[in-house]
């Protein structure tokens, strides 16, 4: 099957679990590419506005071709930035048909907007599209405001939505959270986002004896990420275990304002900020972690703590976390906001370390869940399900 994938964000804003999926469902023996148009914006990544290319270019990662355009935002005019996004994919898809044929299906990650682009191609080329919606609902929040809402975005996705011949969602309750903004009428199965086990595979940690015992927390950092809870909580815990490292690493974890919270909260030294980290950077904080650390206040999925176990480290999280993400093994969560109590129960997991041996059965819980072999299987399936259209 001839696939085409088309993320709404990529490089260098996200968008990884798209060529995750790609290279999971190219080892199935798809035929499988990429198309990225990226919106940069002057105030965001100003020097990318600068420097990345102009030009449409073709290049290739970890095995996959990737069709790349980078598109100039222009500050404060949304509705312009979408339609000229919408627009440029459009132009990229003639393109890419000219040179590869016709892809047999689309998937578009996330219904804004690549999956409103799916659907204008779709009216021309007469190709089915499926939707992998990754974005939860805080994200639509800050863009259309508080449910029920008459932006002008809300009929367009709506209508992308419906006319996908799946919708593919990286977690049950996400389909809930969305239905206050576009219902819930059309087809939708849920499906995880992809863990490469190989890449983040069980490692024996070192000894505790004479060193100290590390969380990493790999958030970006903005409120819904829940920064101001864990370092309450993270505080309180180096009162009664001052032998404790927390390491954060995500984009804006080395910013003056995360410095400012830092410093409100009265911790200095027992924190390390890594600012972004790429995947090598986030494989080798797992490795020098003893645990993970997640005060989310609300996730569509929230993978890093799959990637965390598959090392062979527990999470601790809060209830703003999917259950499909609360594994049995090797998971302890907290309500949301309660900083007490996840500093108790990271208390809980400096006091009792997992073995190795518990350890080696986290990373394989992972993957018996999350493979590529797994997923990709599972996605392959709901294509091929759908395919030729009805």
């Amino acid at each position: 099957m001839h696939i085409l994938e088309i993320p709404s964000f990529f490089t260098p804003y996200g968008g990884e679990f798209c060529l995750e999926q790609a290279k999971a469902l190219k080892a199935l023996g798809h035929e499988v590419r990429i198309l990225s148009n990226v919106q940069l914006g002057i105030t965001i990544g100003g020097k990318d506005f600068l420097v990345l290319p102009s030009c449409r270019f073709e290049h290739e990662r970890d095995g996959i071709t990737i069709y790349q355009s980078y598109q100039r935002g222009l500050p404060r005019m949304v509705h312009h930035n979408v339609m000229c996004w919408v627009d440029i994919v459009c132009s990229m898809f003639t393109e890419y048909v000219a040179k590869y044929g016709k892809p047999d299906i689309l998937h578009a990650h996330c219904a804004k907007w690549a999956g409103y682009a799916a659907m204008q191609i779709r009216k021309q080329y007469d190709i089915p599209y499926v939707i992998t919606e990754h974005l939860p609902k805080d994200i639509f929040k800050l863009e259309l405001g508080e449910a029920p809402t008459t932006a002008w975005q809300v009929p367009l996705l709506k209508e992308a939505y419906h006319e996908a011949v799946q919708v593919i969602t990286v977690s049950d309750e996400l389909v809930a959270e969305l239905a206050d903004y576009f219902g819930h009428d059309f087809c939708h199965v849920t499906i995880s986002n992809v863990v490469d086990t190989d890449f983040y595979a069980f490692k024996k940690r070192q000894p505790l004896d004479g060193r100290p015992f590390v969380f990493c927390c790999p958030a970006v950092f903005n409120h819904r990420k829940g920064y101001d809870v864990l370092f309450k909580a993270f505080a309180l815990l180096a009162k009664v275990c001052p032998e404790t490292e927390l390491h954060i690493a995500g984009r804006g974890t080395d910013s003056k304002d995360c410095r400012k919270l830092m410093r409100f909260y009265g911790l200095k030294g027992n924190v390390t900020c890594h600012g972004a980290l790429d995947a090598e950077g986030m494989k080798r904080l797992y490795y020098q972690s003893d645990a993970l650390v997640l005060a989310t206040r609300n996730e569509s999925q929230g993978l890093v703590i799959a990637e965390a176990m598959s090392t062979g480290i527990p999470a601790i999280s809060t209830q703003g976390v999917p259950k499909s993400m609360q594994l049995d093994a090797g998971f302890r969560y907290v309500p949301v906001g309660d900083a007490e109590a996840l500093m108790k129960e990271m208390q809980k997991a400096v006091g009792r370390p997992v073995t190795e041996e518990e350890g080696r059965h986290l990373a394989e819980l992972v993957e018996r869940r999350f493979a590529p072999s797994v997923i990709g299987a599972q996605i392959a399936e709901v294509m091929t399900g759908t395919w030729p259209r009805s």
